[in-house]
């Protein structure tokens, strides 16, 4: 029973990820891709609204996953933010300027402050993507521990094969994030978002099969542990991941946004699916030492809370985890409408739409 709980677990908490990446994805991605889509102000305020009505609720994934962590599996929990906090807080620093971005952007009628914004925006959203992919590269790779926990720090994290990973997840929520504004934009702007989706699905494509095979040809000193899946599990799901994304920039080259969309977040899904696959039955799998002798890593059974805790959040997380679902649906629902660019008024910083223009229009 408390093996079971705490694989059920396990699995919850990387349906939760991939979740958040899934949303939190195309978010980062709009972000990435807005300064080379965007030809004036106009435009970039698009790009912010096309995520305004969504981008906050997206990030509850992430509290929730880190939430279920900490109450699931705490000794997860713990060596991670003790060993890994300087990476953790800047990918925390990325999102609180990212977000502010949103807030304080229209606060002050400036061209200045507006760009000051507009970059702060790009920089908060690629540097978390980055951060983001970094870490989930060196969880399938596996990470060093000690006793104590994770002992590399921020630099034992950013290895070549990281470093690869990382940049190969910044081009996949590109591609996912123009994909996605491509869906919610029309005119102009639709058309540049097609055609970055086009470069950035491109890119994505080689950068994530690189990152595969090199993880791939690493090997898994945990893949011995009992319960470890065979490693034909996590490469089949990556190498799924990987024909999505191929297909997805055939597909938005021939148009097809919505069926784009479907693939680009299919492979963020299946990519999260491989890592957990691959790092199972560790919650934190090591490349070189370990926190039980003989064993490459933390497992799960010993890095999971008690079978009562995880009963209790079981039961929670079915009641509530429909309604989340359910309320978040109705409001893509709501937010489905396509933006459509106003028409120039006054001035380009401020663009208006007057009742003389909206009766021209007719």
């Amino acid at each position: 029973m408390f093996t079971g709980l705490s694989a059920l677990w396990f699995a919850l908490i990387g349906l939760l990820w991939a979740g958040y990446f899934f949303l939190e994805g195309f978010d980062f991605g709009v972000g990435v891709i807005s300064p080379f889509v965007s030809r004036d102000d106009t435009d970039r305020r698009m790009c912010l609204n096309a995520v305004g009505p969504v981008w906050d609720g997206n990030e509850v994934w992430l509290l929730v996953a880190g939430g279920a962590t900490f109450a699931a599996f705490p000794l997860w929990y713990g060596a991670l933010f003790s060993g890994a906090y300087l990476a953790l807080f800047l990918v925390l620093l990325a999102l609180i300027v990212r977000n502010v971005s949103f807030e304080f952007r229209a606060r002050i009628d400036h061209p200045g402050w507006r760009r000051a914004w507009d970059v702060a925006n790009f920089v908060g959203s690629l540097v978390a993507a980055l951060v983001w992919g970094v870490a989930f590269t060196n969880f399938a790779h596996g990470l060093p521990l000690s006793k104590a926990g994770y002992t590399g720090g921020l630099l034992g994290l950013l290895n070549p094969m990281a470093l690869v990973g990382g940049l190969a997840t910044v081009a996949i929520f590109a591609f996912h994030g123009s994909v996605f504004l491509s869906l919610k934009t029309s005119g102009e702007l639709r058309q540049r978002a097609r055609r970055a989706a086009a470069i950035a699905g491109s890119v994505a494509v080689v950068l994530f099969a690189a990152t595969v095979v090199w993880v791939a040809a690493g090997g898994r000193p945990w893949a011995t542990a009992s319960g470890a899946l065979s490693g034909a599990v996590p490469l089949a799901l990556a190498l799924v991941a990987a024909v999505l994304l191929a297909g997805a920039v055939l597909l938005i080259g021939k148009g097809r946004e919505m069926l784009a969309f479907v693939a680009t977040g299919g492979a963020v899904l299946l990519a999260v699916g491989a890592i957990w696959s691959l790092m199972y039955p560790m919650a934190i799998p090591a490349s070189s030492g370990a926190v039980v002798p003989g064993v490459a890593g933390v497992p799960i059974a010993l890095a999971a809370s008690q079978p009562y805790t995880l009963t209790v959040m079981t039961i929670v997380a079915a009641i509530f985890t429909p309604i989340v679902l359910l309320y978040q649906g109705w409001t893509y629902w709501v937010f489905r409408q396509r933006l459509v660019r106003p028409l120039s008024g006054p001035g380009p910083g401020s663009p208006r739409t007057t009742p003389e223009q909206l009766a021209g229009s007719h």
